[in-house]
């Protein structure tokens, strides 16, 4: 019922202060369990993304917004799981949720890129997306969000208003010829390139491949070549 109530308030109110722009919503399925693999440039990511579709939206976010409950309510209300990333596999434990949510008809939204992007590019994705895809069986729809960074950067403590958004869902990436094959680490890394160059085409990123870091002074970006990802051919 939170999801919902605070679905029905932010909706309005970010539709007036900043200009919407949705594409492709027809990709994501009206029902049974789907996963939203989108880039990550801004906290406003998942903000944006589960208010522009019908569906309820559920993401994995750092336990630590949980701790205030100032803050842990809305976290809660706009369907985001807390996860520990101290003590054991914060992946599996991760997936273990994901895939929870999955079998029970959900939609999951992930960013296989493992954190906010720094410096403008889009980096190479965590194999994560394609377990949970395999294990699940759920499609793999990609979205490319465009502008969120300009509204509140990483670093920002408050969101600008008045900011172009665009949101836009790709076609469910195919899955039928890799069935059976979710130990197959090379499968896995295919799957997962696929999905960033398809997040690629959509939003309009460039490519480097190197994985994201939590520091801009981290990304080797002068020592990496911006690549175009090509989609992978089936096995």
């Amino acid at each position: 019922m939170l999801y919902w109530a605070i679905k029905v308030v932010l909706t309005p109110i970010l539709r007036v202060c900043y200009r919407v722009r949705v594409e492709g919503r027809r990709h994501v399925p009206k029902d049974g369990p789907v996963i939203l693999a989108a880039n990550h440039r801004s906290f406003m990511d998942s903000i944006f993304l589960p208010l522009v579709i019908r569906r309820r939206v559920t993401f994995v976010a750092k336990a630590e917004y949980f701790d205030s409950k100032k803050t842990a309510w809305f976290f809660r209300g706009v369907g985001q799981i807390p996860i520990r990333r101290e003590g054991g596999s914060a992946s599996e434990r991760a997936l273990a949720s994901a895939t929870e949510v999955l079998e029970t008809g959900g939609v999951f939204g992930i960013y296989p890129e493992g954190t906010r992007t720094r410096d403008g590019y889009l980096h190479r994705g965590h194999t994560g997306v394609a377990r949970l895809a395999l294990r699940t069986g759920a499609p793999i729809v990609p979205v490319g969000m465009i502008g969120t960074d300009e509204i509140q950067a990483t670093d920002a403590k408050l969101p600008r208003f008045f900011r172009k958004v665009t949101i836009r869902f790709g076609d469910p990436i195919p899955l039928a010829h890799y069935v059976g094959r979710q130990d197959d680490r090379i499968v896995l890394r295919q799957i997962t390139d696929e999905v960033m160059f398809e997040v690629g085409q959509l939003s309009g990123y460039e490519y480097v491949d190197t994985y994201a870091t939590k520091k801009a002074e981290d990304v080797p970006v002068d020592s990496v070549p911006v690549q175009t990802l090509q989609p992978v051919a089936a096995a």
